[in-house]
């Protein structure tokens, strides 16, 4: 073998383990797999909010867990306490948790203590509506009719002479037909039952003042209103125009909630000019409420109207306290020139 052989021998053998050490360096290194964390799961004892007895145990709930899920589980062990009739609560005095809550968000550890109370019978919004306002329509009715049993034979079905009480039937039942459609396909309920109890109380509420209101503006002895035409003209525009103002204001809240949500946000104006109240009132649904039974007052210069009136301002006024209060409380930006029921000064 010559030198030249000997030199390109080396020469090869050189570059070939060059080339092996360059594919060595060139090969990416293998990614190491992120170890998998260990779900930490929760343990939650529910008592008696009243006796602090023991009702259940569940184990291994998942730490996403609703409380809806837990209202389920618990039902399975106490069938006689579906879901919408507890209220689970961190403390047995304090307020119930909300259905959303999510567990591992609450201030609890590992193993949590929740205190249950049972709510009772409950019932579903669309029935509790649909059946208060479904009275007053029909028991309306009975009287604009005149049926037997109410004035005495000599007028049974006899209709009234003056307008106004055909104005006021038909304001009236126009009232109630349009709370009965917006119950069906328009209000979206962030509480799906209610308890069954308060059925007879609010249709107590309704039916009663409906029947004592009838009675008298349908009796056979009824007197119109002191200025005539021109008090029922004006009653009857203020009517309309809060019952067309009550309409927007439920439409737009009906857009602020997406169907199946119970996602809350501040009530603003839209280009409905019926929403512009929204600047100085936080339930403007209210204002136009009274409004229209103020306007049915006017009409009808009816003492049962003007108190139903009267009673149902002092409930509004309570419910729209509390809901300003609750967006007060939710959204630090709530504007604040705004009032519960009327601009300025309620």
């Amino acid at each position: 073998m010559d030198m030249n052989s000997v030199v390109s021998e080396i020469k090869r053998a050189k570059s070939q383990n060059d080339g092996a050490a360059s594919a060595k360096r060139s090969k990416p290194a293998k990614k190491k797999a992120p170890a998998k964390r260990a779900t930490v799961y929760f343990e939650v004892e529910i008592l008696d909010a009243k006796t602090r007895e023991k009702l259940c145990f569940l184990d291994k709930v998942e730490p996403n867990a609703t409380i809806t899920d837990i209202k389920n589980m618990f039902n399975k062990s106490h069938p006689e306490w579906y879901p919408a009739r507890q209220s689970l609560r961190l403390d047995p005095k304090g307020r119930s948790l909300k259905d959303e809550d999510i567990l591992q968000n609450l201030p609890v550890g590992t193993t949590a203590t929740l205190y249950f109370r049972d709510l009772g019978a409950q019932i579903s919004w669309v029935t509790v509506f649909l059946t208060e306002y479904a009275g007053p329509l029909v028991i309306y009715l009975l009287f604009y009719f005149r049926v037997p049993f109410i004035y005495g034979p000599k007028y049974d079905f006899i209709t009234s002479r003056h307008s106004v009480v055909h104005l006021a039937c038909i304001c009236h039942s126009f009232h109630y037909i349009k709370r009965l459609l917006e119950t069906l396909f328009v209000h979206r309920f962030s509480h799906g039952t209610m308890p069954l109890r308060n059925i007879f109380k609010n249709c107590m509420y309704y039916w009663g003042f409906a029947a004592w209101m009838a009675y008298y503006i349908n009796h056979p002895l009824y007197t119109p209103p002191v200025y005539g035409e021109e008090q029922v003209k004006l009653a009857t525009i203020i009517f309309l125009f809060c019952q067309l103002g009550n309409f927007s204001i439920h439409i737009a809240l009906r857009n602020l909630r997406p169907a199946g949500s119970k996602t809350r946000k501040i009530p603003f104006p839209t280009r409905n000019p019926f929403t512009w109240i929204f600047l100085l009132v936080s339930c403007p649904n209210y204002t136009y409420e009274v409004g229209s039974w103020i306007g049915f007052a006017i009409m009808t210069q009816c003492l049962p109207v003007a108190l139903f009136s009267l009673v149902g301002f002092i409930q509004m006024t309570i419910w729209a306290k509390g809901k300003h209060r609750s967006y007060l409380k939710e959204f630090k930006d709530y504007p604040p020139l705004r009032s519960p029921i009327i601009p300025f000064i309620l």
